[in-house]
């Protein structure tokens, strides 16, 4: 194994900005909501192969250069990386590095796609304590457009109080120029947040075998989707257990009141971003010309913006022309794409808020009786008061203290049995 000197080399001179993950419409080059559209300066895109990482290019371009993918795409295994580039925004506390990164991963199509994301490195650890483990984050929804990827901004990645190398995808089709999300797809979502962690374990070179996975909303469903997806897909990482957040879920019911409006704008997401893995789908069968032309803006901006451009359309009763839950194709696609029909053999930690809105939490309730019923281990937490914005902050402890355990080979509780 490589030391964690060479983990320092090469990651030496990288910053992290400490701002906020997140898109708005407010752009500079460097942040999430940064513009991929206009024509890259051909100047600026070059890179070097990297002496200290054969098989992968230190890209010395601009952050939008970053994002253009190579033409062709290079040869490589999932997970492997194709370029890294060196976080310059400043605010680092000297304890760990993060990288921008651009590797292999596979769609719902068997498709080899060029996938982005973010890793950060421990740069301080005690080389004598052995590998790291890695923890592979799956983010919220941010949009579906290329300039809302969360590796823009170069923040680092959430730190869930475990020591270990760190790694976030921006899922399949966020973040390359020009690409559009298939949000919430199973596979795609999966394959990413599983490749992020291969991805990271190549850069670092040390870790070891043992992975976590955990997600929020959007990155709930990744987070699950790559929980039951790795042992046929990453059959060498040792997926010790999987953190989901108030999961995007049960797509086939609503709960009434805000949930309506919240599930018509959650599936129209879904629905305009699917359609780039299945011909067969398109968005517009199922909602007025208005909202078709409406529901552009999924292409071009962020979450912001898709909500409070389809929040008056999806506040009326008639919002859906072909209900998409029961007309097909889009519910088959819908129902193959739900989580939680699935048993692995690593346990789960699933976490609702009592006040949460845009997941409502009998949501998250219903879907720990689904997995009882396969025979998952999950131990539910329902955080009192805790909101979508609050259930993160307020669950770390829980999480940091459930991770430590699990990676200690601590048996953990089913609150099925």
């Amino acid at each position: 194994m490589r030391s964690r000197r060479v983990v320092a080399r090469v990651v030496a001179g990288l910053v992290v900005a400490l701002v906020p993950a997140g898109c708005t419409d407010d752009s500079t080059s460097g942040d999430a909501s940064a513009s991929s559209t206009s024509a890259p300066d051909t100047s600026a895109t070059t890179s070097t192969t990297s002496t200290s990482e054969p098989g992968f290019d230190e890209f010395t371009g601009s952050i939008d250069d970053f994002y253009v993918v190579p033409d062709p795409l290079p040869v490589g295994e999932p997970g492997e990386l194709i370029r890294i580039q060196d976080v310059d925004d400043a605010g680092a506390d000297g304890g760990e590095r993060s990288v921008r990164i651009m590797y292999h991963s596979v769609d719902a199509a068997g498709r080899d796609r060029a996938t982005t994301g973010t890793v950060t490195v421990p740069v301080d650890t005690d080389e004598d304590a052995g590998g790291l483990p890695v923890v592979t984050v799956a983010p919220g929804t941010v949009g579906l457009a290329s300039k809302c990827a969360l590796s823009r901004t170069g923040a680092p990645v959430l730190d869930v109080g475990v020591p270990a190398v760190r790694a976030m995808t921006d899922y399949i089709g966020m973040g390359p120029a020009g690409e559009t999300m298939p949000y919430l797809s199973r596979e795609s979502e999966g394959h990413s947040v599983l490749d992020a962690a291969r991805a990271a374990r190549q850069l670092a070179g040390d870790t070891s075998r043992e992975v976590a996975i955990v997600g929020h909303s959007q990155g709930g469903h990744g987070a699950q989707s790559a929980h039951e997806l790795a042992s046929s897909y990453a059959p060498e990482l040792d997926v010790v257990g999987t953190v989901s957040l108030a999961p995007a879920a049960m797509f086939d019911r609503t709960y009434g009141g805000v949930d309506d409006i919240v599930s018509r704008i959650v599936t129209s997401m879904s629905l305009y971003g699917l359609a780039t893995e299945h011909d067969d789908l398109r968005f517009g069968d199922y909602v007025s010309a208005e909202t078709a032309e409406a529901g552009q803006v999924m292409a071009t901006d962020c979450v912001d913006t898709v909500i409070a451009t389809l929040a008056p359309l999806a506040a009326r009763p008639d919002y859906w022309t072909a209900d998409p839950t029961i007309t097909e194709p889009a519910a088959t696609v819908l129902k193959d794409n739900d989580v939680g029909h699935v048993a692995a053999d690593a346990p789960l930690l699933l976490v609702g808020g009592t006040a949460d809105e845009r997941v409502a939490p009998q949501r998250v309730q219903d879907l720990f009786r689904r997995l009882c019923t396969t025979g998952q281990a999950t131990q539910l937490i329902m955080l009192d008061g805790a909101d979508h914005g609050t259930e993160v902050p307020r669950a770390l402890p829980q999480i940091g203290r459930w991770l430590t355990d699990r990676f200690a080979g601590v048996a953990a509780n089913d609150d099925c049995s």
